[in-house]
């Protein structure tokens, strides 16, 4: 496309962390004057995506809602490529976007190979090095990066990741996380958290939803909870539980009899965002919140056996403890009583950006299609 002034771009989006790290790159094309910018949401996560886009005022072009009831992973893989290669097809774009590692990624990838349009993958380079941890994002991403003609690595380690799989060197741009732009965003603005706290209590987040903390690892997580609950009678537990059918049951009665765990439904972003501000220790097992919570000063304790943002832990800002609940209760321990442990994980740095990645993306793009040379000519 050489020679034009305009493209189109195609930005896909399932689920909520895609709708978060998406966002300010949607926001930076449509600011863009050389670009049409089109939103494909495939409505992985429904109604927590449809909050996100709210709070960021972008309205998807196109809307697949491809979640059925009791859908199998193969199931869902199989009617999203069938669908978002058809979206494909009729949209015609210059060049596709996804970002980091579900199933809407993989399938976008693999769409836009088969018709032959250019894929770029947003967070790109994140790895275990193990494919069934965490499953199925670390498949999914490896595929999905494979299969790209561009990657945006968050970090220096993401990008020697891409170059040890054989990516080639002029491929790769270094842009910062996008995660950082949205939350800087919306960090600035007064929001609510919704949930009536005692003012009086210390606070600790808690997260807990990936697959391979179904089953066991759930139960244990409620354990260290209910043990922390007991030992910290000065502390009161938020707990935005995920209502897939493996997690919230299983919270709803390990927790019942500790009043000072306040269960909640998942939270806006915005809320989300204003709730890591006011806690003091967040426990997760969200990727997302392992590079939100650092920006924002508050130690993170990972609720995984492996994690695929290694730069927080070797930061020392966040700290591996897994599903153990006397790792997970000691490590928790350790930074409610301790001062000194506390502050030298309390300190604001943040190793995933500066809050300018969407804009070097949206400028890398126009270089590679082309519309930068042909503006500066007109210009």
């Amino acid at each position: 496309m050489r020679g034009q002034t305009t493209a189109t771009i195609l930005c896909t989006i399932g689920t909520r962390p895609e709708a978060i790290k998406m966002a300010p790159v949607i926001r930076a094309f449509q600011a863009a004057p050389w670009a049409r910018c089109r939103v494909l949401f495939t409505a992985q996560h429904r109604e927590l995506v449809d909050q996100m886009l709210r709070f960021f005022e972008i309205e998807p072009d196109i809307d697949l809602d491809i979640m059925r009831p009791d859908q199998t992973l193969v199931e869902l893989t199989s009617r999203l490529l069938v669908s978002v290669h058809a979206a494909i097809g009729r949209e015609r774009p210059d060049i596709v976007l996804g970002q980091g590692d579900t199933t809407t990624v993989l399938a976008t990838a693999l769409a836009s190979f088969y018709h032959k349009v250019p894929f770029a993958h947003v967070e790109a380079g994140l790895r275990t090095g193990s494919l069934q941890a965490p499953f199925p994002e670390e498949a999914n991403r490896v595929l999905a990066g494979h299969l790209a003609a561009m990657h945006f690595a968050p970090t220096l380690s993401a990008r020697e990741n891409l170059v040890r799989e054989g990516i080639a060197d002029d491929a790769i741009l270094v842009t910062g996380n996008t995660v950082i732009d949205a939350l800087l965003l919306a960090a600035g603005r007064d929001v609510p958290i919704g949930v009536e706290l005692d003012a009086s209590h210390r606070m600790v987040l808690v997260t807990a939803h990936r697959r391979d903390s179904f089953g066991e690892p759930i139960r244990q997580i409620c354990r260290a909870i209910a043990a922390l609950h007991d030992r910290f009678p000065d502390v009161e537990f938020l707990w935005p539980v995920h209502p897939n059918p493996s997690v919230k049951p299983v919270v709803e009665h390990a927790m019942a009899g500790c009043p000072r765990v306040r269960l909640c439904e998942p939270l806006a972003y915005g809320p989300f965002v204003a709730a890591m501000k006011r806690t003091t220790l967040i426990l997760t097992d969200s990727g997302g919140v392992q590079e939100e919570a650092p920006a924002l000063g508050k130690p993170v304790l990972v609720l995984r056996e492996e994690s695929e943002r290694p730069e927080a832990i070797a930061s020392g800002v966040a700290r591996l403890v897994g599903h153990d609940p006397s790792a997970i209760v000691g490590e928790a321990s350790r930074l409610l009583e301790d001062p000194v442990a506390y502050r030298s994980m309390a300190r604001g740095v943040s190793p995933y950006g500066d809050g300018r990645a969407s804009q070097r993306i949206v400028d890398a793009v126009g270089r590679y299609l082309g519309i930068g040379e042909v503006l500066r000519a007109a210009g």
